[in-house]
Parts: structure tokens; sequence; C-alpha cells
């Protein structure tokens, strides 16, 4: 079992919106921050140096624990790996790593749990095809 989980640098930060179109023409056009894709359902991305930026529109009803902050994706180059070794930590994910998009010459996994604070926490890994 991993000792470490490894997480190497923020790979990507998600910012919740209500009106993904206005977000969009603000990050892109007022900010000038390189588009990079639109995904659905409701996502657009941005590259900041190596950094991803996620827009995404906020979910209405969840539960209470949910707040409607940034979230902050950590890189490992092994999400099993990683993802055991935080377990073994106590850390209790919300959801096991999963592909969520093949990027081209990279499939993105992702896997999601909280911080001590009830703060959501992803865990990415840029997986070669």
């Amino acid at each position: 079992m991993p000792t470490s989980p490894s997480l190497t640098r923020i790979a990507q930060i998600a910012i919740a919106v209500t009106d993904l179109e206005r977000a969009i023409a603000f990050y892109r056009d007022i900010l000038g921050l390189q588009f990079l894709f639109q995904a659905p359902p409701g996502l657009a991305f941005f590259n900041i140096d190596g950094v991803r930026l996620m827009l995404g529109v906020a979910e209405s009803g969840g539960a209470e624990k949910d707040h409607h902050t940034s979230v902050l994706y950590y890189q490992t180059a092994d999400i099993h790996a990683s993802t055991a070794a935080l377990k073994g930590r106590g850390v209790a994910f919300e959801s096991e790593p999963h592909m969520v998009a093949n990027l081209g010459k990279v499939d993105l996994w992702m896997a999601f749990c909280r911080d001590s604070e009830g703060n959501l926490l992803g865990v990415l890994s840029e997986v070669p095809v």
C-alpha cells in the first residue's frame, strides 16, 4: 500500500456560475484567458499557465454540505495509488476514481473527497492513451 498520496500540483480550479455563456464571455473576452473547450453538461474550460479553470453551472437544491465555492483539483500521476494512500489516512471518498473525458492524448480521471471543513476536493490524473 502506498504511503504517500503523491499530489504534485494544483491542476484545476472549478468556479460555480449561474450563466455559463455570460461567464465564458467574461473570462475569455474581458480577462483574456485562453479558452480551451466547452463540454456538456454546462462546463467550460480555460488555460492559465498550465492550470485549468473550469466554469460550471451550479446545481441548485443540493445538500447543506455543498458550498458554491471553488474546488481545487490536485494532480497525481497514479490516481488509484493516491486515493488508496489517502483512504489509508482516513479520507472518505464521495466518488471512486473514474474517467470523465478523453482529451485526445490522455484520459482524464477524477475522484472526489472532502476536507476537514466539508470543502469538496478533486484528485485528478491524466492517463496517456
